[in-house]
């Protein structure tokens, strides 16, 4: 989730900030400490929108069967698995990682205390969650702590998935995205989609600095009709600096939107896309 873990050093793509250096940690402190002071907030707004839709897609499959499993694409330490499936809200755990407490562990402390942190806060409506970054040490740390119930780190933009990911698209029935938009494309999405046994639905919160619409025909391509509602948006984190600041307006200008009341007063802002079957009930 977040800004995706690809990429080399903290650098720039395209005028927005990058933090790749905080997703090849053994774990999320200096993940939480770094977008602290920014804000990062989206995986709070994700959080209702992505329980229901969870529920209304479990809803479809027969009870008598395992229930579908969600593939959260640039899931990272798998907060938004968290999210979803624990009664814990965002600012708990921005409190929980960057508190003397936790930052005087170890790895392997924090990791104790992580598995039983999630383990009691586990809800009675839990679904499986898959998560997909090519960051390993993070989706590493979210399999441990028992956040993700399956985790790979297959590059989907450069290659097809990999026989284990294979096997575990027969089973994905929705897939959720906070942050990889301006960093993954049509190709990643028709990987997986090529890959599904199940009818697929896809829930992705996406940056207004970037089209989504290169995704929304690859999807289309596979039989998905995607809907936003253009006028509502959701908050993701303030700018680092007035660079990116001037990137965001004038990447949201090109593409014919206005950047008043949103990126002019200091963040980034997402819109939410819902891509589901054509046919009814599916």
């Amino acid at each position: 989730m977040a800004e995706p873990g690809s990429g080399s050093t903290e650098g720039a793509a395209g005028g927005k900030a990058r933090f790749d250096d905080i997703y090849g940690r053994p774990d999320p402190r200096a993940y939480f400490t770094r977008l602290a002071p920014l804000e990062y907030e989206i995986p709070h707004h994700a959080q209702p929108v992505f329980r229901q839709v969870a529920a209304e897609r479990t809803a479809l499959d027969d009870a008598r069967t395992p229930g579908p499993a969600v593939l959260d694409v640039c899931c990272s330490y798998g907060i938004n698995a968290a999210l979803l499936n624990h009664d814990v809200t965002l600012a708990e755990m921005y409190e929980r990682y960057t508190s003397p407490g936790t930052r005087a562990m170890s790895t392997a402390e924090l990791t104790a205390s992580d598995k039983a942190f999630y383990a009691a806060r586990r809800r009675p409506d839990a679904v499986p969650v898959f998560g997909l970054d090519v960051a390993a040490p993070a989706v590493r740390y979210a399999l441990e702590v028992g956040l993700l119930d399956a985790a790979f780190s297959d590059d989907l933009e450069r290659a097809s998935p990999g026989p284990r990911l294979r096997r575990a698209l027969a089973e994905v029935g929705l897939v959720t995205v906070t942050g990889g938009g301006s960093y993954i494309t049509a190709r990643t999405f028709t990987a997986l989609l090529e890959g599904a046994r199940r009818p697929v639905w896809v829930s992705a919160f996406v940056l207004r600095t970037v089209s989504y619409q290169p995704i929304a025909r690859a999807l289309a391509a596979h039989g998905l009709r995607t809907t936003v509602d253009a006028s509502r948006t959701y908050p993701q984190r303030l700018f680092t600096d007035e660079r990116e600041r001037r990137y965001a307006i004038t990447a949201v200008r090109a593409l014919g939107r206005d950047p008043a009341g949103r990126e002019e007063s200091g963040r980034f802002h997402t819109l939410h896309y819902e891509s589901r079957p054509e046919t009814p009930g599916t």
